[in-house]
């Protein structure tokens, strides 16, 4: 089990490469980090996990997608929408994390849509760039959201993922830094561990799969 951020965004999404980002991410202390659009493999001892993040609204669109990339050996991610949305696309088993809560109505991740990402493994991100560069009242709003989630998280032990979102090499942050930062909405160190090594269990059915004679 390695600990892992869960989404960057290297060139051409963001400034630095997708080496130089997994250099500074090992000399962190990560193992693995999470890439959409990249493919398989490492630098400097950090493993590279290729994700596809879905952004339709559309829920059919969505659901086609997954099936489509179920056998790519992509992590496959969704950004959240409304309840109706959320709870739809957390029903269907090929998904391994829905993203962007923080920007969704307040009710668009409820105790239903809870027990959903329970019941079929499927990881709520908890996305740390808006901690780390908002201020004033958007950020305390961002704290809220995450204080839900986790009286949320507390009842129903649906997987987390942690995630920088990075686009830079000044926009990432170390396990410990993490950690610090989870403080801030009441996330407990045992709980922000196991978080940090979820992409690794994600992988699990993901490479299986992808060995399957």
């Amino acid at each position: 089990m390695m600990d892992t951020d869960a989404c960057i965004h290297p060139y051409p999404v963001g400034t630095a490469s997708v080496r130089r980002m997994a250099m500074e991410a090992g000399a962190l202390g990560f193992g693995g980090i999470v890439v959409p659009g990249e493919v398989a493999g490492g630098y400097h001892g950090v493993r590279i996990i290729p994700a596809v993040i879905i952004r339709e609204t559309d829920l059919r669109r969505v659901i086609g997608q997954i099936r489509r990339q179920a056998n790519s050996g992509n992590l496959i991610f969704v950004d959240a929408g409304d309840n109706g949305f959320n709870r739809a696309v957390l029903a269907h088993k090929g998904l391994n994390a829905i993203r962007c809560l923080h920007q969704i109505p307040k009710n668009g991740f409820d105790h239903i849509s809870a027990r959903l990402a329970y019941e079929n493994g499927i990881a709520v991100e908890i996305d740390l760039y808006p901690l780390i560069h908002e201020k004033g009242i958007a950020r305390q709003r961002v704290l809220n959201r995450y204080n839900d989630l986790m009286r949320l998280y507390s009842r129903y032990q649906f997987p987390l993922i942690l995630s920088s979102n990075a686009c830079s090499v000044l926009d990432l942050r170390s396990p410990d830094e993490i950690r610090l930062l989870c403080t801030l909405f009441g996330m407990k160190k045992d709980d922000t561990n196991r978080a940090l090594q979820t992409v690794s269990t994600l992988l699990s059915p993901v490479e299986s799969v992808m060995v399957t004679p």
